[in-house]
């Protein structure tokens, strides 16, 4: 659901932009203040993960394809400060370094792809999990309830912006019935993959996950262990790099979710060409004529660039934190 330059006027664009700027420097603010020492390098990695993931659009209609999000999956790991913070990393990656997104639309997008997720998924989450028993299947069961929340919650926001200052005068209404209808389709695909990385995580390092707390495991320690988060931190990193080379290749070709809502609705046009471009743009690498091996190292490269910022961010956050 990554928006281009072009589909919201500048005025719309500004105001989402100060927005997304403030609800940043709040969730870095606040995260700090709950960070201990093995944070910094979650962090990393889950922003690693989100980026690999996103890369991975899935079918979800015939011609159309969706992609995790990934704010209810990094604010259920880390809770929702932190959760906002890493996944506004990857959104902003993905737009300087991958043309994937807009620059006068950043603010637009952090704010449908990290900001609103991460903070609606979190409650939806934590509200679900307290009238389901403390188990991992219920802590499951309440993540895909609320990525699929998220999901929609998102989408609506775009409706929001534009109304406020949309490009090509599609009707609201129409563009809302679009909007609902594939996003509901592409929730349940974010759901599934929520629940099932959660679930993961829960059965090998339940202590590393924030929004579980309460969740009735046995095993778990109070506080992880350095060794215990270093190992976490290579796996997470393995994984990501494993998914970019074995799947993302093979991702669905479909215009996405929004892509397909623009065409539908008459807006497409309004698109622009992206200002920065560069040579990881559209996630392949410039000079490499293969596809799949563009994809590829395009995808390592990127998934390596968002672990370090997300990790840099974090740990300049949480060294302010003491100072302060």
């Amino acid at each position: 659901m990554h928006v281009p330059d072009g589909f919201i006027n500048a005025a719309t664009s500004v105001g989402t932009g100060v927005v997304a700027a403030g609800g940043l420097g709040v969730s870095l603010r606040n995260a700090a203040r709950g960070l201990r020492d093995f944070h910094i390098p979650l962090a990393g990695v889950t922003a690693a993960l989100i980026f690999a993931l996103q890369m991975l659009n899935f079918p979800v209609l015939p011609g159309v394809s969706g992609h995790l999000m990934g704010g209810a999956l990094a604010a259920i790991l880390l809770g929702p400060w932190m959760g906002a913070v890493v996944v506004s990393v990857v959104v902003i990656v993905q737009a300087l370094f991958f043309a994937d997104g807009g620059i006068s639309a950043l603010g637009v997008n952090v704010t449908n792809i990290a900001l609103v997720t991460a903070f609606v998924a979190w409650p939806v989450f934590r509200g679900v999990l307290k009238i389901l028993p403390k188990t991992r299947l219920s802590a499951m069961a309440a993540a895909m309830v609320s990525a699929f929340v998220s999901v929609l919650a998102g989408s609506f926001a775009f409706v929001l912006e534009y109304a406020l200052g949309g490009v090509g005068g599609a009707p609201i209404g129409t563009v809302l019935g679009a909007m609902t209808g594939i996003h509901a389709l592409i929730g349940v695909g974010e759901g599934l993959i929520t629940a099932t990385a959660l679930g993961t995580v829960l059965a090998v390092r339940p202590d590393l996950v924030r929004g579980a707390a309460d969740v009735e495991l046995s095993g778990t320690d109070t506080v992880p262990t350095g060794r215990a988060v270093t190992t976490f931190v290579l796996t997470g990193l393995a994984v990501a790099v494993a998914l970019v080379v074995f799947v993302a290749p093979f991702a669905s070709p479909h215009p996405d979710g929004l892509e397909t809502v623009a065409e539908q609705t008459g807006f497409a046009s309004a698109a622009q060409e992206h200002p920065i471009g560069g040579p990881l743009a559209d996630y392949q690498v410039a000079g490499v004529e293969s596809e799949t091996v563009g994809t590829i190292v395009s995808g390592i490269i990127g998934t390596v660039i968002a672990f370090a910022i997300g990790l840099g961010i974090v740990a300049v956050s949480r060294r302010r934190a003491r100072s302060a």
